[in-house]
């Protein structure tokens, strides 16, 4: 009986029993999984040197990411694609003629900027839904699909290196990411397809999917008044084309008794069918980096926010967790910065959360995860603040007033891009 006894609780995990694990212990459970997987193949790349006799040198132990700003979405897709054998390695990025060393901060600059790239509407790749507040996939055909694995290894390489990202996507694209959670070995299974409802569909597209609810609930005669069949119709590039949700569907009449089968067949195809091709690059865009049995812990709504972190900004829970160098928690220059501070409006928080960490998102243990530090700056006070955003830190010059730390603060954190040196 002993012997039996000792046996089950050495085989007994945890992550056995994902549900009564917390998500900040998810994350922490994947972080080492990362962590081992960089040693590993940094640790791989280093045998394979030696045993060709080649000098060893640092840069092959990174994923190091070189572009041009005025190129950046271009020669982040040409680098990506030139180093996939490396994206598990720990991620640094070179703004190429800038003097910025990175450690952590040009790195999740390269994420903001290119995110911003990629989303806006102009790009093509993402229909941005004013109603739901979300990005979602655009339907429309192209011949090359890397753009989209690109945006789905920059989730992975997020996910991978802890940094939150900026992304509004609805939740349902978070499931599908998780259909299935480890790539299937068989390169003909269909990934990204998952049960999708009229919830779903009202999460992106409320006003459309307001409609179908109603023509579910319709008394009337819906073959009579509506007039539809199993057929929708999509405008790309200014052409309307039809699509017919079944065999002959132009021709099936929608009727009472086959109104939800149409329904069901609709939310179908706007979220799965018509963008495959589009989410599948996506989808192993993502597992090309994130990869590893740890995804089958999580619930969708978990690695929404292990992606883009909170929005939520408590600003009071950073003063309670922020540590100072040089300075106490009772000067007064740190009690002005904290009145101004706790005074600014939700996009100035934001921006000076960005302006010291690079990002304006939370993570997932809150603002104290950030570990942020206020250090003293033995310059003028005509100078604006500093920050390092590899390490959290913003440098501040001990102002004489509230007055002048606002303007100077204010200042700062409006105009923080780049890591180029005059």
């Amino acid at each position: 009986f002993e012997i039996l006894f000792f046996s089950l609780v050495l085989r007994f995990s945890f992550c056995q029993y994902p549900f009564i694990i917390s998500i900040a212990a998810k994350k922490v459970i994947i972080q080492r999984d990362s962590e081992q997987q960089m040693i590993s193949i940094a640790r791989q790349s280093l045998v394979d040197k030696v045993s060709r006799r080649q000098k060893p040198d640092m840069n092959m132990l990174f994923l190091n990411v070189k572009v041009r700003r005025t190129h950046l979405v271009s020669d982040s897709l040409d680098e990506l694609a030139r180093k996939r054998a490396d994206l598990k390695k720990k991620l640094k990025v070179t703004f190429v003629g800038e003097a910025g060393l990175d450690m952590g901060g040009l790195t999740k600059e390269w994420f903001l900027l290119l995110i911003r790239q990629i989303f806006h509407p102009d790009y093509g790749m993402f229909t941005y839904h004013k109603d739901s507040h979300c990005h979602w996939f655009s339907s429309f055909k192209c011949d090359n699909y890397s753009e989209f694995r690109l945006v789905g290894a920059l989730m992975g390489l997020a996910v991978y290196n802890s940094i939150t990202l900026d992304i509004r996507f609805p939740p349902c694209c978070y499931k599908k990411l998780l259909s299935p959670p480890i790539v299937p070995c068989d390169h003909n299974t269909l990934v990204g397809i998952c049960d999708v409802t009229l919830d779903d569909l009202f999460q992106i597209m409320p006003e459309l999917a307001h409609g179908l609810s109603e023509l579910l609930s319709y008394e009337g005669n819906v073959e009579e008044d509506f007039y539809s069949t199993f057929q929708v119709f999509q405008e790309e590039f200014g052409v309307i084309k039809s699509y017919n949700l079944k065999p002959n569907g132009d021709k099936i009449p929608v009727t009472n008794q086959n109104r939800k089968e149409y329904v069901q067949l609709y939310v179908d195809f706007l979220l799965n069918k018509s963008i495959y091709k589009q989410f599948a690059a996506f989808y192993y865009g993502f597992h090309s980096v994130c990869a590893s049995y740890a995804l089958l812990l999580l619930r969708p709504e978990e690695v929404e926010i292990l992606v883009c972190g909170s929005p939520e900004l408590d600003m009071s829970a950073l003063q309670r967790s922020t540590q100072y160098e040089g300075y106490q928690k009772t000067d007064l220059t740190i009690r002005y910065f904290w009145d101004v501070v706790l005074g600014f409006s939700l996009d100035l928080q934001k921006k000076l959360l960005h302006f010291a960490t690079g990002s304006d998102r939370v993570p997932v243990g809150g603002m104290a995860d950030l570990n942020f530090k206020i250090s003293k700056s033995d310059t003028s006070t005509n100078w604006l603040p500093v920050a390092h955003t590899c390490f959290n830190q913003l440098c501040l010059p001990p102002y004489k007033n509230k007055k002048e730390l606002k303007q100077k603060l204010i200042i700062g954190i409006s105009n923080a891009e780049g890591f180029g040196l005059e």
